[in-house]
């Protein structure tokens, strides 16, 4: 059985494209790649600001009211729900856990970015941080309390689940992450091939 190859981006080389053979089995050492700390922070932001802002939009306009907005007609809608659970309303009364799942999330991204050096998963991460951030903040800000805040949810698709921006940025990530993996591509910018 032939062994794996792996390709090795070092963030300690000084020059970019210095490629050499290390002692580690034939693994191939790629030159020094910048860390993409600020791009997984632009990227949690941006989600976080479009979550926020579309959930305040929401609160304004169409929670008093109560109203509809057919965006494709039936197909798509917006309307205003507050979710104390988690996607499709499962475990409503597990707000605290939730609370406690997403902050914890925040905890692993924070020491995660500490060594990142790949691009696609400064994205994935960004968006999983910036919808962690975006649902933690109504699980602390909204009624009916502190941790046990309910979700704004308003994005309703015919015959499936209320969401929100945050669940959207949450599960996109997610599924970057799944597709990274199974390329071999680690956080590090390791790359294992077979």
């Amino acid at each position: 059985m032939a062994e794996a190859e792996r390709i090795i981006g070092t963030p300690d080389d000084e020059e970019a494209g210095v490629s050499e053979e290390s002692a580690e089995g034939g693994a191939t050492v790629v030159g020094r790649i910048k860390r993409k700390l600020p791009m997984l922070l632009i990227i949690a932001l941006i989600a976080y600001a479009l979550d926020l802002g579309s959930k305040l939009l929401v609160v304004a306009e169409l929670e008093p009211s109560g109203r509809t907005i057919n965006v494709i007609g039936e197909l798509l809608q917006f309307r205003a729900i507050r979710n104390p659970g988690a996607a499709f309303g499962i475990g409503e009364a597990y707000t605290i856990v939730f609370t406690v799942i997403a902050a914890s999330v925040i905890v692993v991204i924070a020491r995660l970015a500490r060594k990142l050096y790949s691009t696609p998963w400064a994205i994935a991460l960004g968006l999983l941080l910036g919808g962690a951030l975006g649902n933690l903040t109504d699980r602390i800000f909204r009624t009916p309390g502190f941790l046990e805040g309910a979700v704004v949810d308003f994005i309703a698709p015919a015959h499936f689940a209320v969401f929100n921006l945050a669940d959207s940025a949450v599960v996109c990530g997610g599924i970057l992450i799944v597709i990274l993996s199974f390329k071999g591509l680690d956080p590090d910018g390791t790359v294992h091939k077979s």
